[in-house]
Order: structure tokens, then C-alpha cells, then sequence
């Protein structure tokens, strides 16, 4: 197993306060490793909380660590045999995406990998890109089956501007910045490219991605429009579980053999037809189905292919999915047993 590959077994998440990244940490406590997180405001005790508990779990340390601060990441990454890059800069409302996203994201990849290079220690870094790299593009074909050849058209998306433009050119060019900079530097770089992410979270806060998700049974009408826009946009509604998204990124962070990009998407649907099955699993919320004339197909699948010939295996589908975060749901209080 390559798991032996890595004695000491130390990984730095960078951007461990998000979703995704605090996750990761707790299974990389869980499974042995002592890992170094960095988070925006380590004083911060609300943001830092959930990170706190998780040092009952075993060896975690938290450093400052700032995306545009280039020497951030010396400290929090030194003596680190795996370098987790999870964090990115997020906002959904700004009038200025190219300052808000754009840029920090590069910069904050390019810091990250210098970092990697400086310390002398990384074997491999891993870093989580988006499914919005791959599946935005003017094509209007529909039956489409993506891989990790495609990639998304960022002049399309820079001329159109479509609501939310700025989150997919951001992960796109920072992925491409990425492989530039490891070709030009020998780095061993894997990026893992996960499709809408959902499932129970560490986080005080409800996470973006699964408030989307969630939406059909909510009844929130503005994220529902989201939803929508995004199957108009991306091509479908594509999901998989957090656990998966992790396990997926450990398993390749100790794959010798693993190379380039991975996608990581366990479910491939359409608004219509994911109203359909949440209208028929779970009755009690009167889950709209009938979307007009919105089309009942997704233009596209995104392919795990390559993840799976790996090796990895998928432990949670559309019903997991659903079922866990519904709980996730009730146990925040946020959904009644029964909507009227």
C-alpha cells in the first residue's frame, strides 16, 4: 500500500475553517495523521470552533494563513509531507470579481506551491478544484459525457458574464496557474475536481453549497432560481457527498501511482428529475414537480471514470446523500418533521 510511502504522515490543509477543509482534517486525525490547518482569523474562537474540537481527535495545530500573503505559509506548511489545498476565495454578490476572486485565487495557489517548494519536505500537493473548471461552455449539444480533458471556456464566460461568472473563471484559471507552476517547478500536483458538494458540516454556518442543494425541500424560491441556473449553466445538477469529496482526496494524496486531474461526482441529474426522486423519498415536503417547459434533462455528465480505474470507491449515492443531510437539516433545527 502507498499509505507506507509516508512515515511521519504529517498534511497541512490549507483553509481549514470551510466545509470541505474541516472535514478533511478530522479524517486525517482519524486516520493517524498530526495535521497543521491555517484559518484567516486563528483568534477568532465562533470561526475556529468547530477546528478546537477536533483536537480531541488527535495532533492539530492552528496557524494564521492568509491567500495573498505570500510568507503566510512557510510556517504552517514546513516539515509537511502533503500539502492539502482546499481553501478559495468565495463571493457569490460581488460587484468586482476580478479583485474579490479572481485574483486572490491565483495568487493564493501560486503562494500555497511556493510555500510546498520552499519547505523541502511536500511529496505531493493536492489541490480542490470545482466542476466549474470542466462543464461551462457555449456547446449546445446535449448527451455530453466530461472528463478531465475538458476544461471550461473562460472568454465565453468573461464575454456572456452569466450570474456568478466570476466562481467558475477563478477555479479555472487557478487550476491552470497550478499546473503551470508545478511543470515549471517539479512539484507532484494532483487536482481533485468535486461536483456540488453536500452533506452534514462541521461548520457553525449551513454551507452554501448544501443550502443549494437542500433547496427543493426548503421551498427558498431564490436558491431554487439558482439551482436552475446552474443546470442552465454547467449543464446539469451534479452531486456527491462531503465524506467522498475527502476520502477521494486522501486516497489520491497516497496513490503513488495517481496522476493529474481527478473528478470526484458521485450523482449526475436535472432539476426535474432530482424534484422527482426528493417528491417521491421523502413525501412529508410537498416538493414542487412541475418546472414548465425547463428542460427535464441535463445536457451533460460529468465522469468519475478515472477516480474509480484508480481504485476509489463511492460509499454514499443520491439517497445517502439526502438522507444525511436531511438529518443534518432537522438536527439544526431547520427543518420541521413535516412541512404543511
Amino acid at each position: 500500500m502507498a499509505t507506507q510511502e509516508i512515515e511521519s504522515k504529517k498534511a497541512c490543509v490549507i483553509g481549514g475553517t470551510g466545509f470541505l477543509a474541516s472535514f478533511l482534517v478530522k479524517l486525517l486525525l482519524q486516520k493517524g495523521y498530526a495535521v497543521h490547518t491555517t484559518v484567516r482569523e486563528p483568534d477568532n474562537q465562533k470561526k475556529i470552533a468547530h477546528l478546537l474540537a477536533l483536537q480531541s481527535l488527535g495532533d492539530l495545530k492552528i496557524f494564521k494563513g492568509d491567500l495573498t500573503d505570500e510568507s503566510s505559509f512557510d510556517a504552517p506548511i514546513a516539515g509537511c509531507d502533503l500539502v492539502f489545498h482546499v481553501a478559495a476565495p468565495i463571493n457569490f454578490t460581488s460587484e468586482d470579481p476580478e479583485n474579490d476572486m479572481i485574483k486572490p485565487a491565483i495568487q493564493g495557489v501560486v503562494n500555497v506551491l511556493k510555500a510546498s517548494v520552499n519547505a523541502g519536505t511536500v511529496k505531493r500537493v493536492i489541490l480542490t478544484s470545482s466542476a466549474a473548471t470542466v462543464t461551462i461552455n457555449e456547446l449546445k449539444a446535449t448527451g455530453l459525457v466530461m472528463n478531465e480533458e475538458d476544461w471550461t471556456d473562460v472568454e465565453f464566460l468573461t464575454a456572456v458574464k452569466p450570474p456568478t461568472w466570476g466562481y467558475p473563471v477563478s477555479k479555472t484559471l487557478a487550476e491552470k496557474a497550478a499546473w503551470k507552476f508545478a511543470e515549471e517547478n517539479n512539484i507532484d500536483l494532483i487536482t481533485i475536481i468535486p461536483s456540488l458538494i453536500v452533506g452534514p458540516s462541521l461548520t457553525p454556518d449551513i454551507p452554501s453549497s448544501v443550502n443549494l442543494a437542500m433547496c427543493l425541500i426548503t421551498g427558498n424560491e431564490f436558491l431554487i432560481n439558482g439551482l436552475k441556473g446552474m443546470q442552465m449553466l454547467s449543464g446539469s445538477i451534479s452531486l456527491t457527498h462531503v465524506e467522498d469529496v475527502c476520502e477521494a482526496h486522501i486516497f489520491l494524496a497516497e496513490k503513488k501511482s495517481a496522476s493529474g486531474r481527478h473528478i470526484c461526482c458521485a450523482v449526475n441529474t436535472s432539476v426535474p428529475e432530482l424534484a422527482k426522486f426528493l417528491n417521491k423519498r421523502y413525501p412529508e415536503y410537498q416538493i414542487p414537480i412541475d418546472f414548465g417547459d425547463f428542460p427535464s434533462k441535463a445536457k451533460l455528465i460529468i465522469s468519475s471514470e478515472k477516480l474509480v480505474k484508480e481504485g476509489f470507491n463511492f460509499k454514499h449515492g443520491i439517497e445517502d446523500i439526502y438522507d444525511d443531510t436531511i438529518a443534518y437539516f432537522k438536527a439544526k433545527g431547520l427543518l420541521l418533521k413535516q412541512q404543511n
